[in-house]
């Protein structure tokens, strides 16, 4: 039996005058799974989301959530996803309790429900020692659970939420992640942009986006290695002078800094290792390694693929 598709976009394009923010997106995004999506500032991630939501209306192209028509049906979209904005609405001289009665009374949530999901959402964030903490006084971590909080007491089936983690701390940003693989163990879908592609890592599957497009979709295993060119990772004493030298070579699709090494990816049709080695002087040691999806993201921009989903 196919599994269910509960987002679909199909052309989806919005322009802002002569800039397209999003251009020709085609995405499906089945029920019950984490999807990602990653790219840089401006590369559309908040855009898609916006259109996905209702919340900007498309150029060209349409979109359906949770089977209903964005354009059309937007308010049955509304009930039935969540929505968690880079700088979501808190209010920080109210405490945790009291920003999410005031979430519970918009959604119009009974005292008696409101209640019971209140308590079940605070253990399940760890946030019960802090009900009575105004939320300005919160942690970043802190603040982006009580977010969430917020945004799941009226039961969404899909929740959409744009760069959750951005600027908080590690430690956070994996129990944030730890209480997404729950919610989805419960059913829920989830869409989530990010920046951190150590993060994607997480997501079932996940897009990269650059410049309003998809260039490339898949599941993460399956996108660190789909490119033809071999990655190495090149040890040197002097990484800026081996990074010119390495970029200026025919065959050379990127050449990146990872700690303190470079990271290269080569077209082993057009060069060699032994080949760049001795461009270098044999100042350079050169090991063949798994790209990471960082790696395989930046050899993609770098090549400027425009790859459909």
């Amino acid at each position: 039996m196919p599994e269910e598709v509960i987002i679909r976009a199909t052309g989806l394009t919005r322009r802002f005058g002569p800039l397209a923010a999003l251009e020709g997106l085609n995405l499906e995004v089945r029920a019950g799974e984490v999807f990602g999506l990653v790219g840089p500032d401006g590369a559309g991630k908040t855009t898609t989301l916006r259109l996905l939501c209702g919340l900007l209306d498309a150029t060209e192209g349409q979109a359906w959530v949770a089977g209903h028509d964005v354009a059309r049906e937007p308010d049955a979209v509304k009930d039935r996803i969540g929505y968690m904005a880079q700088r979501f609405g808190l209010y920080t001289d109210l405490t945790v309790d009291e920003n999410m009665r005031f979430y519970a009374d918009l959604f119009g949530l009974e005292r008696r429900e409101r209640e019971a999901l209140a308590a079940q959402l605070l253990r399940m964030t760890r946030m019960e020692p802090f009900r009575g903490r105004q939320a300005g006084k919160l942690s970043g971590g802190m603040r982006q659970k009580l977010a969430l909080m917020c945004t799941l007491l009226h039961h969404p089936k899909v929740l959409f939420l744009d760069e959750p983690t951005n600027g908080v701390d590690p430690v956070s940003r994996r129990d944030f992640w730890a209480i997404l693989y729950r919610l989805v163990a419960d059913g829920m879908t989830v869409l989530v942009t990010t920046a951190y592609l150590d993060e994607a890592e997480r997501a079932n599957r996940v897009g990269l986006m650059s410049r309003g497009r998809m260039i490339r979709c898949d599941e993460p295993a399956a996108l660190r290695h789909s490119l033809s060119e071999h990655c190495y990772e090149v040890r040197t004493a002097n990484r800026r002078a081996a990074r010119e030298a390495l970029l200026a070579r025919e065959g050379v699709v990127s050449v990146e800094p990872s700690g303190d090494t470079l990271h290269l990816f080569l077209d082993t049709r057009r060069t060699s290792v032994e080949a760049l080695s001795a461009a270098l002087g044999g100042a350079a040691e050169f090991r063949e390694i798994e790209p990471s999806l960082e790696d395989v993201f930046i050899a993609l921009m770098r090549k400027e693929i425009p790859v459909s989903v």
